[in-house]
């Protein structure tokens, strides 16, 4: 663990972390330390689940972190495990490979939920330098004085600072935050991650936090915040400094992570039946207000990844079914789903209100002079 980060708050949080130093191979891996997550643990001790528990569901993030050869075993005993308690067993986000892995020969549901982007942090340099585009991206940041730093240690007053610019960009998205997966709560649980701050004129106008994958050499760029008045090509500064300290330093591999219904993998999907890609279809078409799948899988595309590694959702059921969509909506939004839906129907209706009066004209002008009377 590095020194300068917060300690490990408990035993079993501190079991699970070396667990995944020596075994964890998928890109959110690590993610299973944030806030949310139950940790389970075989029962030889040598593998541990991270998820969550919505509704019927046991919500795992990616695969069990374990040594290769026991994954089938430790699958099966999650499983099991998980069936005693009256609930079936999901694994969300796994990388190929893990369905003919797992030791059960039981027919299992499978969806493809999209794509990850994946670079060689070496090559990085000459991708950014070939695209014109991303070379005046960084230039504007540059240009308005943009600087970007890793952060060593965590001072009171810097991560006030950092807390201060994850509300705001918070208050700026579509949708309230959101969970498992996604969580923003990572400041306070930092451990082995790195950070790196744009600053300018005093002021941390950004951050990105990177977590690592052990099994790979490599890491998952896990969050990235920018304030709403930082100058445009922080966010692209940000990743290039990044991704050239990560390649000076060895590392084999970056993802920026999943791009939901991302359909670059080229991977053929799993057949569904018919109202699964028809409410695929209609998410992706429809949910633009508050959560732009299109717009974040072009952003990542942009960057020209070398490849795109497909990722799937696999549940312990033999068909795909409402009931897990819906358990799934409530771990990403940490609520009921409809409360969730309603929050966010405020929230929009709040930030439209808001443009409106922003744009509207000033009601009290000042008042034209008027020539004086003469008579």
């Amino acid at each position: 663990m590095s020194e300068q980060f917060p300690v490990i708050p408990s035993e079993r949080i501190a079991r699970a972390r070396k667990l995944i130093l020596e075994h964890g191979w998928t890109s959110i891996a690590y993610q299973i330390l944030n806030p949310g997550f139950e940790l389970w643990f075989s029962r030889q001790g040598d593998g541990v689940v991270g998820y969550v528990t919505s509704y019927d569901y046991r919500l795992a993030a990616g695969t069990p972190i374990c040594p290769r050869q026991r994954l089938p075993e430790i699958t099966d005993e999650f499983e099991a495990d998980a069936h005693q308690a009256g609930l079936k067993a999901c694994f969300f986000g796994v990388e190929e490979g893990f369905e003919s892995a797992r030791a059960s020969k039981s027919p299992n549901a499978s969806l493809l939920l999209g794509a990850q982007p994946v670079w060689e942090p070496r090559r990085w340099t000459a991708i950014m330098n070939g695209k014109s585009s991303l070379r005046a991206q960084l230039s504007r940041a540059r240009n308005k004085n943009v600087r970007i730093a890793p952060l060593t240690t965590l001072t009171e007053s810097v991560s006030a600072a950092l807390e201060d610019c994850l509300r705001e960009w918070l208050g700026t998205r579509g949708l309230p935050p959101m969970h498992f997966l996604v969580e923003p709560d990572v400041l306070t649980r930092l451990y082995d991650r790195k950070v790196f701050a744009a600053e300018r004129a005093g002021e941390i106008i950004g951050f990105l936090v990177a977590s690592p994958i052990p099994g790979r050499n490599g890491w998952l760029i896990e969050l990235i915040v920018r304030r709403k008045h930082a100058p445009n090509g922080t966010t692209e500064l940000l990743l290039d400094t990044a991704i050239q300290t990560l390649a000076a330093q060895g590392a084999a591999l970056v993802t920026l992570g999943l791009s939901p219904l991302s359909r670059r993998s080229h991977m053929t999907a799993p057949p569904q039946p018919f109202w699964v890609q028809g409410f695929l279809n209609w998410v992706r078409a429809h949910s633009h207000r508050f959560y732009n799948f299109d717009g974040l899988d072009a952003f990542k595309a942009k960057f020209l990844p070398e490849r795109w590694e497909p990722l799937y959702l696999i549940s312990s059921e033999n068909t795909l079914s409402l009931k897990l969509f819906y358990a799934i909506a409530g771990a990403f939004s940490g609520t009921s789903p409809f409360r969730f839906l309603g929050q966010a129907i405020c929230r929009a209706a709040s930030q439209e209100v808001r443009w409106l009066l922003s744009r509207s004209p000033r009601r009290h002008a000042a008042p034209s002079k008027r020539p004086k009377s003469r008579g």
